[in-house]
């Protein structure tokens, strides 16, 4: 059976999302959902779905619509996110209500949930329909769920570990995982495997985020692609700074109370002061081991599923490839 790379697969997603032509009126909604979509970004739910879908037939053309859906709805979550969070810029560009305004920020991104959904079901198999829309569903209220909480923490001085990843799992994992999900579906997989493909995108997508929270405090610019040290500047609750909180005794913890209180500061000497006292506390060793937990756990269930070690060479390529980002 042909397999292809994930470098191939990306090429098809982005040549068909490009082709979308947008010919209904008014296009004062429209440009803004195209203007979202062409700013690129990795496409790894499309992707994903590509390669789940790769294990069992190889005819990936065929669930380019599907592909197209997820990948427009991760947009619109973007797209409502930056408005939420009053974000000037996405992928170096200005953000839909900065470029145009609130409201059509709003409506544009109600556009794109509903284009989601007409996308995902577009010469979808009539026997496959209402397994694929289940998990779709389900995941993008889930997606919604995750960003509530994620809300709802940035006033609370209270949240867990627990929490914390519970919330992940729902705004970042739950999206990867059913993108893999609806691929096996939509491949002919059996249950038993589309689930231990839905569970291997959970644990990946939990290592994906805890290692974004790593890099924002230990990497290197260069490679991370973004400055860092912007989360603990606005003192998101990350498993970096809710692991701190629950370690630091004494003094250490009166020293970070007082630095996520302060108002007025210098941004390079809050990041080296905070950064101080994670290390001390010994929290990048902490998370280097639940992210490798998460990834070997995610590694064993996609070993247990049940095609051949060769068929998923591409697909552990491609997570291996997302991982290894100088950690």
């Amino acid at each position: 059976m042909e397999q292809l790379s994930s470098e191939q697969l990306l090429v098809k997603v982005q040549e068909f999302i490009a082709k979308s032509d947008y010919a209904r009126e008014p296009m004062g909604m429209y440009d803004p959902i195209k203007y979202v979509l062409d700013l690129g970004g990795k496409r790894l739910r499309p992707v994903l779905m590509l390669l789940a879908y790769n294990l069992y037939r190889e005819d990936v053309d065929s669930i380019l619509w599907q592909a197209t859906g997820i990948e427009t709805y991760h947009n619109f979550t973007l797209l409502h996110d930056d408005l939420m969070d009053k974000a000037d810029m996405r992928r170096k560009k200005p953000t839909v209500h900065k470029k145009w305004n609130e409201n059509t920020a709003i409506l544009s991104g109600d556009a794109m949930l509903i284009l989601s959904y007409r996308f995902m079901m577009e010469h979808c198999p009539d026997d496959k329909v209402q397994a694929v829309m289940q998990v779709f569903g389900q995941t993008a209220l889930e997606v919604c769920e995750g960003q509530q909480w994620d809300m709802e923490f940035e006033t609370r001085m209270d949240v867990t570990v627990n929490e914390y990843i519970e919330m992940i799992r729902l705004k970042t994992s739950v999206l990867l995982a059913a993108a893999l999900k609806i691929g096996a579906i939509l491949g002919g997989a059996s249950e038993t495997d589309a689930t231990r493909l839905y569970d291997f995108g959970i644990r990946m997508g939990l290592a994906f985020q805890l290692q974004d929270d790593y890099l924002d405090v230990y990497g290197d610019p260069a490679v991370f692609g973004k400055k860092i040290g912007g989360d603990i500047l606005c003192n998101k609750k990350t498993y970096m700074l809710i692991t701190a909180l629950e370690k630091a005794e004494g003094e250490l913890k009166a020293e970070l109370m007082k630095w996520i209180a302060a108002t007025g500061y210098e941004p390079a000497k809050k990041i080296a002061a905070v950064t101080d006292i994670y290390n001390k506390v010994g929290i990048a060793g902490l998370c280097k081991e639940r992210i490798e937990a998460y990834y070997q756990d995610g590694l064993h269930l996609l070993d247990a599923v049940d095609v051949e070690a060769s068929l998923k060479r591409n697909l552990h390529d491609f997570v291996f490839s997302l991982m290894n980002r100088n950690l």
